[in-house]
């Protein structure tokens, strides 16, 4: 028996919309990175754009457990000597732009290159409960009732 290799004809795309509030951070971000990828079909194909396309609503009520709203702190550097810098999560969920945690969480579970560019292109989160995707008709992905510790 032959290993299967999708070509990029057979790739089916889907459009899936995850409501963010109340969910744990890891856990929605670990289901997320799984269906950019697209592992959770049988015609996987490591090198290849498989996964589906996410929409991600109400970030801002994604929920952290313990005290890593407080505790959790995200670094990043100017590039500049002494330019380290640092934020918590709450400061970024509470600020402008509390998508960025998702998209943080998520990426740094997507491989790094060429393809994992192009997987997270895949991913749009929104702060509100608003997105401008209706045209494609996303289907309701209730990650809450996967697993009961997916939703605090």
């Amino acid at each position: 028996m032959r290993t299967y290799s999708a070509k990029p004809s057979e790739i089916e795309k889907k459009w899936w919309i995850i409501d963010a509030e109340g969910l744990v951070l890891g856990r929605l971000a670990t289901i997320v990175a799984m269906y950019l990828r697209g592992k959770h079909k049988p015609t996987f194909t490591p090198h290849m754009d498989c996964g589906d396309n996410i929409i991600i609503v109400n970030a801002e009520k994604v929920r952290l457990t313990g005290s890593k709203r407080t505790a959790k702190t995200y670094y990043w550097h100017t590039g500049y000597p002494g330019g380290i810098k640092s934020r918590t999560a709450d400061k970024i969920l509470d600020g402008d732009h509390p998508e960025r945690v998702i998209q943080k969480a998520v990426q740094r579970m997507i491989t790094r290159g060429p393809l994992g560019r192009v997987q997270m292109g895949n991913l749009k989160v929104y702060g509100g409960s608003e997105h401008p995707h209706e045209a494609q008709q996303p289907v309701m992905l209730d990650v809450g009732s996967m697993n009961a510790k997916n939703k605090r």
